[in-house]
């Protein structure tokens, strides 16, 4: 009998010590800040640039070509005023001309550091509605948390980069097509764009998607996790910001977390988990750049785990937070320079 107890003990050692093993490669603990002191994000450009995107240039879903270009030309002109090099790529998708817009910083040549944010928004079409315009924000959101929260980081993030002299080549790209019905496909603005680098042979160092940056809550139950029991590794409050990597990437998912989460007193966490297992890890245009064998990661604030205007007419820019928004943006420009 004992000889059977000492076997069962040493089984849930072995257990224990491998489930302890698998939350130390999915969670990445125990990460210790890299501090720096980034420039100040402005929360209030933020919000100017949010407001036009999802209230002057509403909607901007695939269907709505005139108001995509419109809001392809704003990210233009907004790239070329901060100082990148600045172009469209074009997305021909069934016969339609859409584009990515790309703004270049640093030197031409050497590991490409990619940063990336769709800016078209979700649309239901063929839903029947009773507006004379063919739309309505029930069938097509304004799409402020989603996806123009990421894209006025970007521009913001351009800001910021444009006031120094970059070493190393940098790539921030406005993505467009990353919702239905092209979501996951082939037609993604942003597998148009890892599909050219693979082609041109450039080493990609790494991508970033900032995918939804602007919602936040200390309220209590206002974080929801795709599988029972992950509060507890985390917090089931909706106030940090998120890093998503591939099991593969742990090293450098705890390199980008360590210098994201010095760079603010935002809370930052990390997953790397197969999409299997976890709802959402790759629901977005960093899912383009692992098809091609890139490092990639996205930047969020949990999309639909957090909040409850996803892909709704509720999704307006007066419910976003800008101050902790301006964070998340600092944190990624501190990612920006890592060495």
């Amino acid at each position: 009998m004992l000889k059977f107890l000492r076997r069962i003990a040493t089984l849930i050692a072995i257990v224990a010590a491998i489930a302890g093993l698998i939350v130390f490669a999915v969670v990445q603990p125990w990460v210790r800040p890299i501090a720096s002191t980034p420039p100040a994000a402005d929360p209030q450009r933020l919000l100017a640039d949010v407001k036009h995107l999802s209230v002057d240039l509403y909607p901007r879903s695939y269907d709505q070509t005139e108001t995509l270009d419109q809001a392809a030309r704003y990210i233009h002109e907004q790239l070329r005023l901060a100082g990148a090099q600045v172009s469209y790529q074009d997305v021909t998708v069934e016969g339609m001309v859409y584009r990515n817009v790309i703004g270049r910083f640093g030197p031409a040549n050497g590991p490409l550091r990619v940063i990336g944010a769709h800016y078209d928004s979700f649309a239901e079409v063929g839903v029947e509605n009773d507006d004379p315009r063919g739309y309505s924000p029930k069938t097509h959101t304004p799409g402020a948390d989603d996806n123009a929260s990421g894209v006025a980081g970007l521009l913001e993030l351009a800001r910021m980069l444009g006031r120094g002299e970059q070493t190393r080549p940098i790539e921030l790209v406005a993505y467009t097509l990353e919702e239905p019905p092209h979501f996951r496909s082939e037609h993604m603005g942003s597998a148009h764009h890892a599909r050219s680098l693979r082609q041109a042979g450039r080493e990609v160092e790494y991508m970033l998607s900032l995918e939804m940056i602007g919602r936040f809550s200390d309220r209590p139950g206002s974080q929801r996790y795709p599988v029972r029991g992950m509060h507890r590794l985390y917090s089931d409050r909706g106030d940090f910001a998120v890093l998503v990597g591939r099991m593969g990437d742990f090293g450098q998912t705890r390199a980008l977390k360590a210098t994201m989460a010095g760079a603010t007193d935002l809370p930052v966490h990390s997953i790397s988990a197969p999409p299997l297992l976890v709802q959402g890890v790759d629901f977005s245009d960093h899912l383009s750049y692992w098809a091609q064998g890139y490092p990639a990661w996205m930047v969020s604030d949990t999309a639909f785990l957090r909040s409850d205007t996803y892909h709704q007419a509720s999704d307006t820019y007066d419910r976003l937070d800008y101050p902790r928004m301006a964070k998340v943006v600092q944190a990624v420009y501190a990612m920006s320079q890592r060495p």
